[in-house]
């Protein structure tokens, strides 16, 4: 009995502790340099009445330097106001030990693009956030509790769920270890 027990618990720390692949959406090596993107993945999603907020985030290494591209897609029949980021932009994460990690903005105004599709106004913006390489390692070791994004003139916190269930691509995702699992895509 004590034999199946330890087999039992040794598939559960397997199961539990596995890693994720890594899924690029590009992964260039020539002669002016490297460059690895992962998949955009969903951390945040809010679906009400007729509109919809999707936010992304992939990480870059381009040449060595790591980065977070952050993402966020929003959807509706009526005008949605501008979020914008300038130089003062910044992502500050939260993880379970307590941990605030900040990443810088790339120096970068920018308050996305509005088009219509389909009788839906669609706005994206998109951002690059740098790290700093003492903060890695909490990010590979913590699961994220919530992070806030400071856009330009406004500050907003979104709670990093353990198990998302994606309404629109109806997947499962866990931004909660985003960084857990991916930041060794991009080292």
């Amino acid at each position: 009995m004590k034999k199946y027990f330890l087999v039992l618990l040794y598939l559960v720390s397997i199961a539990t502790f596995a890693q994720k692949d890594c899924e690029y959406s590009s992964n260039v090596k020539d002669s002016i340099g490297t460059y690895k993107s992962t998949k955009d993945y969903v951390v945040h999603e809010k679906v009400f009445g007729n509109s919809q907020t999707s936010l992304f985030f992939s990480l870059i290494n381009a040449d060595g330097l790591v980065s977070l591209n952050f993402q966020m897609v929003q959807k509706s029949a009526d005008f949605i106001p501008a979020k914008c980021f300038d130089k003062n932009s910044k992502i500050f994460i939260q993880l379970t030990n307590g941990k605030v990690i900040s990443l810088t903005g790339l120096e970068q105004d920018s308050c996305g693009n509005l088009v219509r599709v389909e009788n839906k106004n669609c706005r994206l913006l998109s951002g690059y956030f740098l790290f700093t390489k003492d903060t890695l390692q909490d990010l590979k070791n913590y699961p994220i509790s919530f992070f806030r994004v400071k856009f330009a003139g406004e500050t907003t916190d979104y709670i990093a769920k353990e198990i998302l269930v994606s309404e629109i691509d109806k997947k499962t995702y866990n931004p909660d270890h985003f960084f857990m699992d991916y930041l060794k895509c991009v080292e």
